[in-house]
């Protein structure tokens, strides 16, 4: 798909957009990417370019952010509309499409759901969303259990994560979108079988 020249210009692009502290969180998302990818025989280079451009419309104002969401045609429900933190992964899918002109959808949906999630998502939308949860940069308290789960089943990985997402958000009070809540659903149901 893209070889180390396409990966540095990324890279200079986004060190051009995002503060140092999200760069290198970008880098850290494609590096785990790239190793639930390998350990799931996945595409492991489809893995590291989605990781690596998952937060690349973070930090741009809001103004452009809310831009790129009224022109997507992307399914968007009200909860994220009103939610500005999560923006910026429907913004930066749309923006993928037209930098790169990629129309690939499980790339782009695996940028648009990295922080939502959504019920029966693909690999690559899986790994992505993993990824940023499990990046070597994150220390939240279950992180290591976390990463153990997900190395061992995406999908298991994908039920404790959004427990675990879902379980944060309630505590500060945050709306919850309509796929987070399928996404658990879906994941639990597929648990119990």
């Amino acid at each position: 798909m893209y070889d180390q020249s396409d990966y540095e210009e990324i890279k200079s692009l986004l060190k051009s957009r995002l503060s140092k502290k999200r760069y290198t969180h970008s880098v850290n998302v494609a590096q785990q990417a790239k190793i639930l990818a390998k350990i799931n025989n996945f595409d492991e280079e489809k893995s590291y370019f989605a990781g690596l451009l998952h937060d690349v419309c973070k930090e741009i104002p809001l103004s452009e952010q809310e831009a790129y969401i009224l022109s997507s045609s992307m399914d968007i429900d009200e909860v994220e509309k009103k939610s500005q933190p999560l923006w910026h992964a429907i913004a930066g899918a749309e923006f993928v499409r037209e930098h790169y002109r990629i129309n690939d959808k499980d790339i782009l949906n695996s940028i648009r759901y990295h922080t939502v999630a959504r019920a029966g998502m693909s690999t690559l939308e899986k790994i992505i969303y993993l990824a940023d949860l499990t990046s070597a940069d994150r220390s939240y308290k279950d992180v290591a259990q976390t990463r153990k789960i997900c190395e061992k089943n995406l999908d298991d990985g994908m039920l404790y994560a959004l427990k675990y997402s879902i379980t944060d958000s309630v505590s500060k009070s945050n709306t919850i979108p309509q796929c987070t809540i399928k996404a658990y659903n879906y994941y639990l149901k597929a648990e119990s079988k």
